[in-house]
């Protein structure tokens, strides 16, 4: 296997290490967004008609209110909302909540299927890369015959036949 190889071999664990980087970030985005349905869904059961409670508006902030009536304005898709009875919400919440955990259970499919592709890439990488090294330590190394270095004599500092 030649160094272009191993190079290309490289490119694709990297590429995969990503790719289960940006599944792990999805997993954990839905995750949240689970918990919070979840969140929601307990608050709507536990919640009763004519008693005071506290709506969070954001940021630490909450709005005492009184619900006067039985219906929920819920997000039903693409921006649109609807005005349903409490029981209906809590039905789509928890059939969204069905929805994500699929959504979840194949992403991690995927990333079962992407760290069993490394861990072979990686494997295939060792053995190639150690089957090169092997193959460029048994290529003998020319030898190149050095001459023996002739002794040079200092100027000025050995006596010769004239002194």
């Amino acid at each position: 296997m030649q160094q272009e190889e191993l190079q290309r071999i490289a490119q694709l664990v990297e590429m995969n290490r990503q790719k289960m980087t940006r599944i792990e970030e999805q997993l954990s985005k839905l995750a949240e967004v689970r918990l919070e349905q979840l969140g929601v869904i307990t608050a709507l059961q536990a919640m009763e008609t004519g008693r005071p409670t506290m709506v969070p508006l954001g940021s630490g902030v909450q709005m005492p209110a009184t619900p006067t009536s039985d219906s929920i304005i819920i997000d039903i898709g693409s921006g649109v909302q609807a005005e349903k009875p409490r029981a209906e919400a809590i039905t789509i919440l928890e059939a969204r909540g069905v929805e994500i955990g699929d959504v979840m259970a194949a992403l991690q499919t995927e990333l079962d299927e992407t760290e069993k592709v490394v861990a072979e890439l990686a494997s295939t990488f060792t053995t190639a890369a150690e089957a090169l090294k092997a193959e460029e330590s048994e290529e003998p190394t020319p030898v190149v015959e050095k001459k023996p270095a002739r002794k040079r004599r200092k100027r000025g500092t050995e006596l010769t036949l004239d002194d």
